[in-house]
């Protein structure tokens, strides 16, 4: 059985629709922080049945080990963490509170009961502000990390590694770009609890008329329309990537810790991600540029060639199928509301 934690969660639910699409038998587990216990209905809906769930703080390490205990926990995807730059910032010792315990409670409990099969969430900000734009697993990791959040994903990658050291474990690090898009059923999407850190359930709720404007951290970065650059991702190509990462781990294919990138290796401005969502959905975007966001890099996007050759993948959904399903979600949630 598989043991996904943040499974209401964002990436967490859609990797849960293709694990069990593929035929695996899973267990989800979250504390709701940043989800709601709404989608687990969708998920019932989507993939027509009910899905084995257990509510969970991974902070609490008796309740981790009770979980381990009950169930046949063969391997782990650890996504139970929290995911904001900008709030990072203002809160670090949540985040590395969080971040951190629960990865080491995880890992204490695959050690205790004989665990060997992790996939972990990990993040391109671990890299920082690179020295060049397309970024290879080769590349160095920053000797500082841009936020707090993207240090938690440092550090944590450095916890496995030495973990590792002492106990057979092995592990994909998953480091993506930028995730976004949602299930075609238009069932999931990025909503996270309160006003959205991330752009596009941002822009989306602007568009419907949520929120009044869509703020553009930064006009003044050294990229040709001066906003900053991103690897956008689909999600579902990226619920993918988790799948087939751990059935490349469970076949011995994957021996070790393997860092690996999921991106397109395509890089898109902010500013183009709002003409291409205006394009996609015909919906004018109201943003206004403000100042810069403390955190972000200025240019960022992946050599996903590792990922071609380990795990076989490569992101197959583009920008305008990212953007018009956002916007699908949007729709659909406001009139299942």
């Amino acid at each position: 059985m598989i043991l996904v934690t943040g499974a209401t969660g964002y990436i967490g639910s859609h990797t849960l629709v293709e694990l069990i699409n593929a035929g695996h038998a899973v267990l989800g587990a979250d504390n709701f922080s940043n989800s709601s216990p709404a989608v687990l209905q969708k998920l019932k809906t989507i993939v027509g049945k009910e899905i084995p769930f257990i509510e969970l703080d991974f902070c609490d390490k008796e309740a981790v080990e009770a979980v381990f205990r009950t169930h046949s926990i063969t391997s782990v995807i650890h996504f139970a963490a929290y995911k904001s730059v900008g709030e990072s910032v203002q809160e670090p010792l949540k985040y590395y509170h969080n971040n951190l315990l629960s990865l080491v409670n995880l890992l204490e409990a695959c050690r205790s009961f004989e665990v060997h099969h992790f996939v972990f969430s990990s993040s391109c900000t671990v890299y920082g502000q690179p020295d060049s734009m397309k970024i290879d697993e080769s590349a160095a990791i920053a000797g500082q990390a841009a936020s707090p959040y993207g240090n938690t994903k440092k550090i944590s990658e450095q916890i496995i590694i030495d973990f590792s050291a002492t106990y057979p474990i092995n592990c994909a690090l998953l480091r993506y770009f930028n995730p976004i898009g949602s299930h075609e059923s238009g069932l999931l999407g990025d909503e996270p609890n309160g006003i959205p850190n991330n752009l596009i359930p941002y822009l989306t709720k602007v568009v419907d008329g949520e929120l009044p404007y869509l703020r553009v951290f930064g006009g003044d970065y050294d990229t040709p329309d001066g906003t900053c650059i991103r690897d956008y991702i689909h999600v579902v190509d990226l619920a993918k990537a988790h799948q087939l990462a751990l059935e490349k781990i469970a076949s011995g294919a994957i021996k070790g810790v393997e860092a690996i990138n999921l991106g397109t290796g395509k890089g898109s401005s902010v500013l183009e991600v709002i003409k291409a969502f205006e394009s996609a959905t015909g919906h004018k975007v109201n943003y206004q540029v403000v100042e810069r966001r403390s955190g972000d890099v200025t240019a960022i996007y992946a050599d996903p060639n590792k990922a071609a050759e380990l795990l076989g993948w490569e992101a197959k959904l583009g920008l305008k199928e990212m953007l018009s399903s956002a916007w699908n979600y949007q729709l659909t949630k406001k009139i299942k509301h």
